[in-house]
Protein backbone atom coordinates (compact mmCIF):
# COMPACT_ATOMS: atom_id res chain seq x y z
CA UNK A 1 0.00 0.00 0.00
CA UNK A 2 2.78 2.50 0.76
CA UNK A 3 4.68 1.51 -2.33
CA UNK A 4 1.33 2.79 -4.74
CA UNK A 5 1.30 5.72 -2.25
CA UNK A 6 4.60 6.48 -3.20
CA UNK A 7 4.14 5.94 -6.79
CA UNK A 8 1.16 8.19 -6.84
CA UNK A 9 3.30 10.91 -5.19
CA UNK A 10 5.93 10.24 -7.12
CA UNK A 11 3.61 10.36 -10.35
CA UNK A 12 1.92 13.93 -9.08
CA UNK A 13 4.99 15.77 -8.67
CA UNK A 14 6.56 14.92 -11.92
CA UNK A 15 2.77 16.30 -13.36
CA UNK A 16 3.28 19.27 -11.26
CA UNK A 17 6.47 19.96 -12.48
CA UNK A 18 6.24 19.19 -16.41
CA UNK A 19 3.28 21.56 -15.69
CA UNK A 20 5.63 24.27 -14.10
CA UNK A 21 7.89 23.30 -16.95
CA UNK A 22 5.66 24.30 -19.76
CA UNK A 23 4.19 27.25 -17.87
CA UNK A 24 7.62 28.91 -17.30
CA UNK A 25 8.30 27.72 -21.16
CA UNK A 26 5.11 29.68 -22.23
CA UNK A 27 5.43 32.76 -19.84
CA UNK A 28 8.99 33.24 -21.93
CA UNK A 29 7.67 32.77 -25.56
CA UNK A 30 3.95 34.25 -25.29
CA UNK A 31 4.19 37.17 -23.10
CA UNK A 32 6.81 40.40 -22.96
CA UNK A 33 5.70 41.82 -19.50
CA UNK A 34 8.46 39.88 -18.17
CA UNK A 35 12.66 40.30 -18.53
CA UNK A 36 13.16 36.72 -19.98
CA UNK A 37 9.91 37.38 -22.36
CA UNK A 38 11.63 40.62 -23.11
CA UNK A 39 14.77 39.16 -24.21
CA UNK A 40 13.36 36.54 -25.76
CA UNK A 41 11.09 38.96 -28.34
CA UNK A 42 14.67 41.05 -28.39
CA UNK A 43 16.38 37.69 -29.85
CA UNK A 44 13.96 36.33 -31.93
CA UNK A 45 13.46 40.14 -33.57
CA UNK A 46 16.99 40.24 -34.46
CA UNK A 47 17.55 36.33 -35.85
CA UNK A 48 14.00 37.47 -38.10
CA UNK A 49 15.73 40.16 -39.17
CA UNK A 50 18.80 38.72 -40.06
CA UNK A 51 17.01 35.87 -41.96
CA UNK A 52 14.99 38.05 -43.92
CA UNK A 53 18.30 39.76 -44.95
CA UNK A 54 20.38 36.54 -46.01
CA UNK A 55 17.42 35.30 -48.35
CA UNK A 56 17.39 38.84 -49.59
CA UNK A 57 20.69 39.29 -50.61
CA UNK A 58 21.31 35.84 -51.82
CA UNK A 59 19.32 37.16 -54.79
CA UNK A 60 22.49 39.18 -56.03
CA UNK A 61 24.31 37.06 -58.35
CA UNK A 62 27.44 38.35 -57.53
CA UNK A 63 26.98 38.23 -53.50
CA UNK A 64 25.45 34.72 -54.10
CA UNK A 65 28.56 33.83 -55.85
CA UNK A 66 31.17 35.06 -53.44
CA UNK A 67 29.51 34.24 -50.30
CA UNK A 68 27.15 31.36 -51.05
CA UNK A 69 27.81 28.80 -48.91
CA UNK A 70 28.04 31.18 -46.20
CA UNK A 71 24.24 32.49 -46.92
CA UNK A 72 23.05 28.80 -47.51
CA UNK A 73 24.63 27.61 -43.98
CA UNK A 74 23.51 30.73 -42.07
CA UNK A 75 19.89 30.43 -44.00
CA UNK A 76 20.06 26.44 -42.39
CA UNK A 77 21.00 27.80 -39.03
CA UNK A 78 18.04 30.64 -38.80
CA UNK A 79 15.92 27.08 -40.13
CA UNK A 80 16.49 25.31 -37.01
CA UNK A 81 16.56 27.85 -34.80
CA UNK A 82 12.41 28.81 -36.31
CA UNK A 83 11.94 25.09 -35.86
CA UNK A 84 12.54 24.47 -32.44
CA UNK A 85 10.58 27.89 -31.76
CA UNK A 86 7.90 26.35 -33.52
CA UNK A 87 8.02 23.28 -32.02
CA UNK A 88 8.35 25.07 -28.41
CA UNK A 89 5.36 27.44 -29.15
CA UNK A 90 3.11 24.11 -30.08
CA UNK A 91 4.34 22.48 -26.69
CA UNK A 92 3.51 25.32 -24.90
CA UNK A 93 0.11 25.69 -25.82
CA UNK A 94 -2.75 24.14 -23.96
CA UNK A 95 -4.86 24.38 -27.12
CA UNK A 96 -2.28 23.54 -30.28
CA UNK A 97 -4.38 23.17 -33.04
CA UNK A 98 -6.08 26.41 -32.31
CA UNK A 99 -2.50 27.57 -32.75
CA UNK A 100 -1.53 25.81 -35.23
CA UNK A 101 -4.16 27.29 -37.56
CA UNK A 102 -3.81 31.09 -36.20
CA UNK A 103 -2.66 33.72 -38.66
CA UNK A 104 0.96 33.46 -36.58
CA UNK A 105 0.80 29.75 -36.21
CA UNK A 106 0.20 29.63 -40.06
CA UNK A 107 3.59 32.11 -40.80
CA UNK A 108 5.53 30.25 -38.55
CA UNK A 109 5.47 27.18 -40.52
CA UNK A 110 5.69 29.25 -43.62
CA UNK A 111 8.95 30.44 -42.05
CA UNK A 112 10.06 26.94 -42.11
CA UNK A 113 8.11 24.72 -44.43
CA UNK A 114 10.69 26.11 -47.84
CA UNK A 115 13.68 25.46 -46.61
CA UNK A 116 12.86 21.49 -46.47
CA UNK A 117 10.62 21.39 -49.37
CA UNK A 118 13.76 22.37 -51.13
CA UNK A 119 15.03 19.08 -50.20
CA UNK A 120 12.97 17.44 -52.01
CA UNK A 121 13.17 19.18 -55.33
CA UNK A 122 16.20 18.78 -56.47
CA UNK A 123 17.38 18.85 -60.27
CA UNK A 124 18.40 21.86 -62.34
CA UNK A 125 14.93 21.00 -64.17
CA UNK A 126 13.32 22.80 -60.58
CA UNK A 127 15.71 25.25 -60.19
CA UNK A 128 12.47 28.09 -60.62
CA UNK A 129 10.75 25.78 -58.26
CA UNK A 130 13.36 26.33 -55.48
CA UNK A 131 13.63 30.06 -56.21
CA UNK A 132 10.13 30.71 -55.34
CA UNK A 133 10.82 28.57 -52.57
CA UNK A 134 13.61 30.58 -51.29
CA UNK A 135 11.25 33.69 -52.12
CA UNK A 136 8.77 32.27 -49.59
CA UNK A 137 10.97 32.86 -46.88
CA UNK A 138 10.46 35.88 -46.51
CA UNK A 139 7.26 35.47 -45.13
CA UNK A 140 9.68 35.32 -42.20
CA UNK A 141 9.17 39.15 -41.90
CA UNK A 142 5.55 38.55 -40.85
CA UNK A 143 6.62 37.28 -37.95
CA UNK A 144 7.81 40.69 -36.79
CA UNK A 145 4.47 41.85 -36.61
CA UNK A 146 3.56 39.98 -33.20
CA UNK A 147 6.13 41.62 -31.55
CA UNK A 148 4.71 45.81 -33.01
CA UNK A 149 2.84 46.42 -29.75
CA UNK A 150 -0.45 47.45 -31.30
CA UNK A 151 -0.67 44.81 -33.93
CA UNK A 152 -3.40 42.62 -32.65
CA UNK A 153 -5.44 45.49 -32.26
CA UNK A 154 -5.13 46.49 -36.12
CA UNK A 155 -5.66 42.39 -36.92
CA UNK A 156 -8.83 42.49 -35.01
CA UNK A 157 -9.92 45.60 -36.17
CA UNK A 158 -9.16 44.22 -40.06
CA UNK A 159 -11.21 41.61 -39.29
CA UNK A 160 -14.40 43.18 -37.86
CA UNK A 161 -14.40 45.27 -41.25
CA UNK A 162 -13.79 42.64 -43.28
CA UNK A 163 -17.81 42.35 -44.30
CA UNK A 164 -18.04 46.40 -44.90
CA UNK A 165 -14.39 45.85 -47.17
CA UNK A 166 -16.03 42.97 -49.14
CA UNK A 167 -18.89 45.10 -49.82
CA UNK A 168 -16.89 48.24 -50.63
CA UNK A 169 -14.99 45.75 -53.28
CA UNK A 170 -17.80 44.35 -54.78
CA UNK A 171 -19.43 48.11 -55.34
CA UNK A 172 -15.80 48.78 -57.25
CA UNK A 173 -15.94 45.99 -59.23
CA UNK A 174 -19.44 46.98 -60.27
CA UNK A 175 -18.45 50.44 -61.06
CA UNK A 176 -15.30 49.25 -63.25
CA UNK A 177 -17.18 46.65 -64.91
CA UNK A 178 -19.73 49.21 -66.31
CA UNK A 179 -17.38 51.68 -67.18
CA UNK A 180 -14.96 49.54 -68.93
CA UNK A 181 -18.33 48.30 -70.80
CA UNK A 182 -19.00 51.78 -71.87
CA UNK A 183 -15.53 52.56 -72.98
CA UNK A 184 -15.42 49.80 -75.26
CA UNK A 185 -18.30 50.91 -76.89
CA UNK A 186 -17.50 53.99 -77.17
CA UNK A 187 -13.36 53.94 -78.26
CA UNK A 188 -11.80 52.01 -80.70
CA UNK A 189 -9.67 48.99 -81.40
CA UNK A 190 -6.87 51.47 -82.14
CA UNK A 191 -6.79 53.27 -78.81
CA UNK A 192 -6.34 50.31 -77.11
CA UNK A 193 -9.67 49.12 -76.32
CA UNK A 194 -10.37 46.04 -78.19
CA UNK A 195 -12.20 43.87 -75.62
CA UNK A 196 -14.02 44.07 -72.54
CA UNK A 197 -11.31 42.74 -69.66
CA UNK A 198 -8.73 45.16 -71.88
CA UNK A 199 -11.25 48.03 -71.31
CA UNK A 200 -11.83 47.21 -67.24
CA UNK A 201 -7.95 47.01 -66.70
CA UNK A 202 -7.60 50.78 -68.13
CA UNK A 203 -11.05 51.30 -65.77
CA UNK A 204 -9.37 49.82 -62.87
CA UNK A 205 -5.87 51.45 -63.49
CA UNK A 206 -7.98 54.86 -63.77
CA UNK A 207 -10.13 55.13 -60.62
CA UNK A 208 -7.13 53.74 -58.43
CA UNK A 209 -5.30 56.93 -60.13
CA UNK A 210 -2.51 54.83 -61.31
CA UNK A 211 -2.90 56.05 -64.61
CA UNK A 212 0.32 53.99 -66.31
CA UNK A 213 -0.79 55.57 -69.88
CA UNK A 214 -0.64 52.78 -71.69
CA UNK A 215 -4.36 52.92 -72.93
CA UNK A 216 -5.80 56.81 -73.68
CA UNK A 217 -8.94 57.17 -74.66
CA UNK A 218 -9.08 60.04 -77.63
CA UNK A 219 -12.77 60.55 -78.18
CA UNK A 220 -14.19 63.48 -76.28
CA UNK A 221 -17.11 61.24 -74.35
CA UNK A 222 -14.67 59.03 -73.51
CA UNK A 223 -12.40 61.73 -71.81
CA UNK A 224 -15.03 62.90 -70.08
CA UNK A 225 -16.19 59.30 -68.91
CA UNK A 226 -12.39 59.67 -67.52
CA UNK A 227 -12.39 62.92 -65.89
CA UNK A 228 -15.28 61.34 -64.04
CA UNK A 229 -13.80 58.10 -63.17
CA UNK A 230 -10.47 60.18 -61.71
CA UNK A 231 -12.37 62.38 -59.44
CA UNK A 232 -14.83 59.07 -58.05
CA UNK A 233 -11.00 57.36 -57.44
CA UNK A 234 -9.95 59.94 -55.25
CA UNK A 235 -13.48 59.47 -53.03
CA UNK A 236 -13.55 55.73 -53.30
CA UNK A 237 -9.89 55.48 -52.14
CA UNK A 238 -10.67 57.21 -48.64
CA UNK A 239 -13.58 54.75 -48.10
CA UNK A 240 -11.64 51.73 -46.79
CA UNK A 241 -9.31 53.89 -44.54
CA UNK A 242 -12.62 55.03 -42.86
CA UNK A 243 -13.97 51.92 -42.55
CA UNK A 244 -10.97 50.63 -40.81
CA UNK A 245 -10.20 53.81 -38.84
CA UNK A 246 -13.66 53.63 -37.17
CA UNK A 247 -12.89 49.57 -36.35
CA UNK A 248 -10.20 50.85 -34.52
CA UNK A 249 -11.03 53.29 -32.64
CA UNK A 250 -13.80 51.01 -31.25
CA UNK A 251 -11.28 48.26 -30.51
CA UNK A 252 -9.48 50.53 -29.06
CA UNK A 253 -12.21 51.55 -26.75
CA UNK A 254 -12.27 47.59 -25.58
CA UNK A 255 -8.92 46.64 -25.27
CA UNK A 256 -7.39 45.38 -22.37
CA UNK A 257 -4.26 45.44 -21.11
CA UNK A 258 -1.28 43.27 -23.04
CA UNK A 259 -0.72 40.94 -19.96
CA UNK A 260 -4.20 39.19 -20.31
CA UNK A 261 -3.09 36.68 -22.74
CA UNK A 262 -5.21 33.40 -23.78
CA UNK A 263 -3.22 30.69 -22.83
CA UNK A 264 -4.84 28.69 -25.64
CA UNK A 265 -3.85 30.83 -28.52
CA UNK A 266 -1.67 33.77 -27.22
CA UNK A 267 -4.61 36.06 -28.63
CA UNK A 268 -4.51 39.57 -26.54
CA UNK A 269 -7.28 41.73 -27.18
CA UNK A 270 -11.03 40.71 -25.32
CA UNK A 271 -13.54 43.00 -24.09
CA UNK A 272 -13.76 44.01 -20.51
CA UNK A 273 -16.48 41.65 -19.37
CA UNK A 274 -14.60 38.29 -21.42
CA UNK A 275 -14.84 35.24 -20.16
CA UNK A 276 -13.56 33.29 -22.98
CA UNK A 277 -11.13 33.82 -25.61
CA UNK A 278 -12.94 35.25 -29.13
CA UNK A 279 -10.46 33.09 -30.69
CA UNK A 280 -10.36 29.87 -29.55
CA UNK A 281 -12.37 29.31 -26.99
CA UNK A 282 -10.24 28.98 -23.94
CA UNK A 283 -10.96 30.27 -20.65
CA UNK A 284 -9.47 33.77 -19.90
Amino acid sequence: MSTEIKEQATQTIEHKESSNWQESMYNVIFKADTISGKSFDVALIIIIALSVITVIINTVSTIEQKYGDILNLAEWAFTIIFTIEYILRLICCKKRIAYARSFFGIVDLFAVLPTYLSLFLPGSQVLIVIRILRVLRVFRVLKLVKYVGESDLLIDALRSSRRKITVFLFSVLTIVIIFGSIMYLIETPENGFTSIPRSIYWAVVTLTTVGYGDMVPKTPIGQAISMVIMVMGYGIIAVPTGIVTAEITRAMGHKKVASNICEGCGYRWHDDDAVYCKHCGNTL
